[in-house]
């Protein structure tokens, strides 16, 4: 987060009160569509009284801000690919009630030589993510059936609780197998693979998070709450300017 966001005037905490009622429910669904779906560039603007414009304008410097952000992460791609694909074979059925019951848990599945991850490290990520019937729900392959390239990896923001402590420990180029139990994954906030309060798994290899890609996802993340704001008729922009009122 960045820091002149957490210096704001009591006129923008009552309107950041506001936001959050209005974005709760389904600013999140646009939210994860983005970032976890990594292909989606529109959003709808059907709705009357919207600033098209801002939005319009928005919405081009996400696609072209989304593009800069391929062209970096496929040299990523070409050099993680390889190995991490080796490891969709571990996506296999599981019991939910042994995850919940035994609480969170990890396998290291490949031991990095890099930095230990702590609760402080900025990292990013690959991952896939199933449930006890073996569907995956998501990952960062182009396409989980016949993957043929990773899509931009994750940042460590915004992921869910169980998938940030159960990284902690991690060295950077390692692989872990990570089981969540319910509570500490989506818990009943969110249906996913048919129901909720679902144990889920993860595979994930973690990677320094470098130069240029490191900015270049930051400015993405920005130009998206920007717009998921423009979205509900809000300029983020004139929210979130210095102000001495």
């Amino acid at each position: 987060m960045q820091e002149d966001m957490l210096k704001t005037s009591w006129k923008q905490r009552v309107g950041i009160v506001i936001i959050a009622a209005i974005l709760l429910g389904s600013s999140l669904a646009v939210y994860i569509s983005i970032l976890l779906g990594g292909n989606s560039s529109s959003v709808s603007t059907a709705d009357d009284g919207l600033d098209q414009e801002l939005i319009s304008r928005l919405s081009d410097e996400y696609t072209e801000k989304s593009n800069e952000v391929n062209t970096e992460a496929k040299k990523y791609s070409d050099r993680y690919f390889n190995d991490f694909i080796s490891y969709k074979s571990r996506v296999k059925a599981y019991n939910s009630m042994t995850i919940n019951n035994n609480g969170l848990s990890h396998e290291d599945l490949k031991k990095g030589s890099g930095e230990k991850i702590t609760e402080d490290t900025d990292y990013f990520m690959y991952y896939i993510g199933w449930c006890a019937n073996e569907e995956v729900f998501d990952s960062s392959f182009d396409n989980i059936d016949n993957p043929t390239s990773l899509s931009a990896p994750l940042v460590n923001d915004g992921i869910i609780q169980g998938l940030t402590d159960g990284i902690i420990g991690m060295r950077f180029g390692g692989v872990r197998e990570v089981s969540i139990p319910n509570e500490l994954a989506y818990g009943d906030s969110m249906e996913i693979c048919g129901g909720t309060d679902q144990a889920l798994k993860f595979v994930v290899m973690t990677i320094e998070k470098s130069e240029p890609l490191a900015t270049l996802s930051d400015e993405l993340s920005l130009i998206t709450q920007k717009l998921q704001y423009a979205y509900y008729g809000i300029d983020y922009d004139a929210l979130f300017s210095d102000s001495t009122e």
